[in-house]
């Protein structure tokens, strides 16, 4: 049966309750629907708890999906006790993890405002990301610091809205990446909304995000690599230039 993905509609919910509808061979967990972000896209999935109704919990260690986009399984952690089908569990996504993550997937948005070249590649991480742009041009990261910093600081609101994949297939042009394709095959494709009526930027993206650039806080460019003749890599760090020196 599908997973209905709570966090499609609302990034800030970090407690729901579940049903178990499947336990599989590796031991993943299948629900009925889950708060906890399945890794997709560059961005690492959930960790966190499961509540038993007698009060123990079950250490969730990895979500991911399954065999097809709409299929979340969570990944206990080693030694962890296996609930059975049909158990309700409150689910507990480990916030400060998730929200660094949110707020870093962010900036790299932020960044691909800021470099408008092609996305040939990204990983987004708690401490620092990556995002390598399609590039030949020398850039300064000093002057791409200041404009990230400058829409951070400007506080654009962020928000989704939602568009068929008929219509995305119409508009091939919205897509940034070369490489990676908006997850489709469920209906609807989210598009990330910055700016009033999308004045900053607008892409697909079924990451999660915070809902104002503010929130993101103070990042900087920690440096560029060239990664061949027209492949650029720019690291994304939390902090100031000379917090992280």
């Amino acid at each position: 049966m599908p997973t209905t993905a709570l966090y499609r509609d609302d990034f800030y919910l970090a407690t729901a309750e579940g049903t178990v509808t499947r336990i599989h061979e590796d031991g993943s967990i299948e629900l009925d629907q889950t708060c906890f972000y399945a890794t997709s896209g560059g961005q690492p999935g959930d960790t966190g708890l499961l509540e038993r109704a007698d009060g123990s919990k079950i250490e969730i260690a990895l979500t991911r999906h399954g065999e097809t986009k709409d299929i979340i399984l969570h990944q206990p952690a080693e030694g962890q006790a296996v609930p059975q089908p049909g158990e309700t569990l409150v689910l507990h996504v480990d916030w400060p993890r998730r929200y660094k993550l949110m707020r870093m997937h962010t900036a790299c948005h932020l960044l691909s405002v800021v470099c408008p070249y092609p996305i040939t590649g990204a990983a987004v991480g708690e401490d620092e990301s990556r995002v390598d742009f399609d590039m030949a041009e020398t850039i300064d990261k000093d002057q791409v610091t200041a404009d990230l910093m400058r829409l951070v600081g400007e506080n654009h609101p962020i928000f989704v809205q939602w568009i068929t994949d008929e219509e995305l297939a119409a508009n091939p042009g919205i897509v940034k990446s070369k490489n990676v394709r908006p997850p489709i095959g469920m209906g609807r494709v989210s598009l990330v909304c910055i700016g009033e009526n999308s004045s900053v930027d607008s892409q697909p993206c079924g990451g999660t995000h915070v809902s104002e650039t503010q929130e993101v806080g103070a990042i900087h460019i920690a440096r560029i690599e060239k990664k061949g003749k027209e492949n650029r890599r720019f690291r994304i760090r939390f902090g100031t230039p000379e917090a992280s020196a």
